[in-house]
Parts: structure tokens; sequence; C-alpha cells
């Protein structure tokens, strides 16, 4: 059926084009705000196709639909985010009640990166749904926190594509980082040389200003920034950078977010939440593998929930069938053993959300090749050991972008989860080997 007579339109009808529209009821109070790719046919969707329960009773209670047009797609994502912030529409609840939903950080350091956290890590760092206002230990890590965002696949194609314009860096500094190759997005102009060291603390940050305000919906004014640092770079003969700062314009101007178009932005997505999702504060395991010279072999893995050593969950583990110093195998023989009990006893050894292993790339992949034979789905991340905490290297799958988000916001919780393993390894390791030895140990 089309839109009843009876529910009034701004300007009487709805534009072929990208929007946020807001719905009220007859009491003139604001139900739901959404973005639109077509807000014709976004519109029009709510009342030609059959839907649940909860989007039947919304559709039932509209009586106005409002509307404001944007020059994009990526546009109208910005500004719905903004709006439901704003607004705090009752059939936007869900975002506020959901954990999994993604907010766009801006960490607060000298070279500030956007990162992608999920509600409940904020709420861990008091910051509340909605609020405008971060705690002092939130401000003390973030210059701002944008979203929720209904569609956390459809802000990190946004953010990419904004970087063609405004070129962030998520690297560090050779001062902390150790580096002086240029990383690949510096050579296509996606990073402005953070990891080269060739941009000062002052002018990056005026970058990510852009940026912020970008996410603020602030377009026009980043806009007029640019045009008047090209009459600037004009007037001093700096040629080459006036030619850069007129593409930035130009590509403001014409933001190419057909990527942004997706098959969910044809139907309403109350009720959507990412499958993709890892929740950090679950179930996350860590191994380690304790020996000298190969003898006395043990593996130890520990447990924490909701970011704390759960102890009763603690086991250990006695290599059996590796000879000599062998930590890749006696890691296998191990992961092997626990999930086989697993398999046997699902409730006295649930699997994990995410398995922490104490080591590199060979120990991560050996795992790794492990789970895709039995065919499981858990995400694996391990910790090659820098020279202090600092330098501590996390190997992952970096193709997986919410594994990556994970292993970026929660380093501090798997080296904690690491050191914990090693203690308990080691522990376990010295009344091994004593028992071996007839020492008794002390009490």
């Amino acid at each position: 059926m089309a839109i009843p007579k009876s529910i009034k339109i701004i300007n009487d009808s709805l534009p072929d084009n990208p929007g946020v529209y807001f719905y009220y009821n007859d009491q003139g109070e604001i139900l739901y705000v959404g973005k639109a790719t077509s807000l014709k046919k976004r519109v029009g969707s709510y009342f030609t196709k059959a839907h649940d329960d909860r989007i039947a009773k919304l559709v039932s209670e509209i009586a106005r639909i409002d509307y404001i047009e944007t020059p994009s797609v990526i546009e109208a994502l910005v500004l719905e985010a903004n709006q439901i912030k704003k607004h705090q529409p009752p059939y936007n609840i869900m975002i506020r009640d959901d954990k999994s939903f993604l907010y766009l950080v801006i960490t607060n350091e000298d070279f500030p990166k956007p990162v992608f956290m999920r509600g409940l890590e904020l709420e861990r760092l008091g910051v509340k749904p909605f609020s405008e206002k971060l705690s002092k230990k939130a401000e003390q890590k973030f210059l701002r926190v944008f979203g929720p965002y209904t569609s956390g696949r459809s802000l990190r194609t946004a953010l990419e594509l904004v970087r063609k314009i405004i070129p962030w860096s998520t690297c560090d500094h050779p001062s902390v980082s150790g580096r002086t190759k240029a990383c690949f997005n510096y050579h296509i102009k996606r990073c402005p040389g953070v990891c080269t060291g060739e941009i000062s603390k002052t002018e990056y940050r005026k970058i990510i200003r852009n940026l912020i305000l970008f996410f603020e919906g602030k377009k026009d004014q980043i806009k007029k920034k640019l045009v008047k640092e090209m009459k600037k770079a004009s007037d001093e003969l700096r040629f080459e950078d006036a030619q850069e700062l007129k593409r930035q314009i130009f590509s403001l101007d014409h933001i190419q977010d057909v990527s942004l178009v997706t098959k969910e932005d044809l139907l309403p997505h109350l009720d959507r939440v990412e499958s993709s999702y890892i929740n950090a504060m679950g179930r996350v395991e860590g191994y380690d593998i304790s020996n000298i010279s190969g003898t006395s072999s043990v593996g130890s893995m520990v447990v924490f929930e909701e970011g704390k050593p759960a102890k009763n969950e603690y086991r250990k583990f006695k290599i059996k069938t590796v000879k000599g110093a062998n930590d890749v195998a006696s890691l296998e023989e191990m992961i092997r053993r626990r999930l086989a009990r697993a398999e046997k006893q699902p409730n006295a050894w649930p699997l994990p959300d995410i398995m922490m292993i104490d080591g590199g790339k060979g120990q991560v992949n050996r795992v790794v090749s492990i789970l895709d034979e039995l065919g499981l789905d858990i995400p694996v991340i391990g910790i090659a050991k820098g020279f202090d905490r600092k330098q501590d290297r996390l190997v992952y799958d970096k193709s997986n972008l919410e594994l990556k988000r994970v292993a970026e916001n929660e380093k501090e919780l798997f080296q904690r989860v690491r050191d914990e393993a090693h203690r308990f390894a080691i522990k376990y390791h010295k009344v091994v080997r004593s028992k071996r030895s007839g020492v008794k140990k002390p009490r």
C-alpha cells in the first residue's frame, strides 16, 4: 500500500535523494530517525512490505514524516548518528541497550587515531550512550566520541572514503615504533607521514580537526578552511600544495559513496546486529608453554571473563607427546586436548570468545590451522614479546576488521592475559620439575 493520506509529509512529497527521515506521532513526539540512500524508496518500504511486530507497531503510530536531504549517502550516515544522539527516539532504543553497536572514537594522543569501539567498551570508561560529556577517564583517552552507528559496515566504509580526502593515520611515530620505512597508505596518499616523522604534531592535529568536523556534519567549515589554505599556498607560489588542496576540495564536493549503497539500505534495520561482533569482555583464554631446555614441558590455560581472571577456570597440561624444546608442537598438543575436552564436556569446557597465544606468527598460524581443520570459528591473537610492554606486537589476521578493532582497543587486556598465562605456566613447571628431581615443594 502507499503512504496513507492521513500522514502529513513535509513539502508533501519525498525526494529520490539521500537523507535522514524523522517519524513523529500525533502528539508531535519523535518516534524514529533513520538514514536513506533514497528517501522516497526507504520511507515507502515501510508501507509496502510486510514487517515484524516491532516495525508494524512503529508504522501504526506515524502521523508525520519530516526529512533532511543530504548531498551524499555518507553525509546521511553522519547526520543520522548525530540526530539519534540528539533526540533519543524511543524506537531507536535498541541502540541504547545493545552494547554491540559501533562508535567512532578519536584518540587523545600526540598523533590521534580514529578507532572503532563498542558500547560496552565505552561504558567501562564511563561514557554513557547519547551523552556529549565524557568522564574524566574518557577525556584522557579520547578527543571525541561519535555514534552510535546503526550499520558498522557502512561506518567502516565511510571512514575509508573520508580518508581519501582527509588522510589520517593509524601509524605510530618513529620515536615510538622505531620504524623508518613509510607505510603502504603513505604511498597512496592516505597517511600524511606519521610513520616517517614527516609531519609535526601541530600539522597533524589540523588534519584530525578536519576529520572531527566532518563527523560533526560540518563539511562546509572544512571546505572554507581548505579554500583559505589553497589561496595562501597559491600566493606563496607553493603551486603543488595548492593543487593538492584543490583536489581535496573537489573530492569533498563529489564524494563517490556508491560503495555505501547496500541491501541493508533497502529495508528498515531496527533489529539488525552484526554477527561478526567479537566480545573481548566474554571468555578470553590465554595459553603458554614452559620448559627448560625441553625438559618438564607444561602448558597453561588461563581464563578472563569481564576483563578479570576467572581462576576456577584455569587448567594445566603436562606435555606428553613432544620431545625437546618445541613450543609450537607443544602448543598444538595442548590446544588439541583442550578442544577435544570441549567436544566431550561442553559445559565444563565452553569454547572461548577469543584465544590469546603467548607467541608470534608460527604459534598463531598453527592454532588457526587446527581451528580450520576442526571447523571452528574462534578469533586468535598472539603476542610477540618486545623489549618492554610498549614493544609487544600483536599478531592476528589484519584483514579481519572486527578482530583488528578488538586487538587495537584491548591490547592491555591481552597483555594481562599473557602475563597471567606465563605466571601460571612457570608455577606449574616448577612443581613438575621438583617432582622429577625428588625435591619437595616448599610450604
